[in-house]
């Protein structure tokens, strides 16, 4: 949330959740492994994969705890804007450095708060190939731990009616890894302590991904 808005609502995003649960088993057949992975209360950050626009929602409606995800402030246009900002979701302008984003994300974490983070930073092959250090400055300031999630078999199968989507009723699995410490301890912010944080970052979700691969053969 960003503009002076106010601050992301735990209540809206439990809503968000709920909604999600019902969009997302409705529409799709979600195949959920690891979730008992994510801590069952205190501060945790998601760090998901991200190929298709399903994504997020995919996690909204199958992770254990409601989540505030880190959104573009592209999609908050029209009706969507309000929908998203009562569901608990941020507002983030990639192209600067967005405080109020910042501050409300940290925010998140600091009230025991779940926060799902796509570490790419945009939509692409959703193979973790090139991490932004959004999620490394997150995972180090809050000493919140990283649970890695892989989505995959979202972009297997497009609908015939709107390719935009999956096929209706196509199994998309959703595979939550071990949680993990980003930082080295230490307690430091330097660039130099981030900059290691995101290759340690991205040695385990890589990792992540390629044992969801396997476990599921996608």
């Amino acid at each position: 949330m960003t503009d002076g808005g106010a601050a992301p609502s735990p209540r809206g995003a439990a809503v968000g959740r709920r909604i999600g649960i019902g969009l997302m088993y409705g529409l799709w057949k979600p195949r959920v492994l690891g979730a008992w992975r994510v801590p069952a209360s205190g501060p945790v950050i998601l760090a998901v994969n991200h190929s298709h626009g399903i994504d997020g929602p995919m996690l909204m409606g199958t992770a254990p705890r409601p989540v505030h995800f880190l959104i573009k402030k592209e999609a908050f246009v029209g009706p969507l804007d309000p929908f998203l900002r009562g569901i608990g979701q941020l507002k983030v302008d990639r192209q600067a450095a967005d405080r109020k984003a910042i501050t409300d994300a940290l925010g998140v974490l600091a009230t025991g708060g779940v926060l799902g983070i796509f570490p790419e930073g945009t939509r692409g092959e959703g193979d973790f190939a090139s991490l932004r250090a959004g999620l490394a400055y997150f995972a180090v300031r809050s000493g919140a731990p990283v649970v890695p999630v892989a989505v995959l078999g979202s972009t297997d199968r497009p609908s015939r009616l709107t390719p935009a989507v999956p096929r209706l009723r196509a199994r998309i699995d959703v595979v939550f890894g071990d949680a993990f410490e980003a930082g080295d301890g230490s307690g430091r912010r330097t660039r130099k302590a981030l900059d290691e944080a995101t290759v340690r970052i991205q040695e385990r979700l890589t990792a992540h991904l390629a044992q969801a691969r396997r476990l599921t053969g996608r």
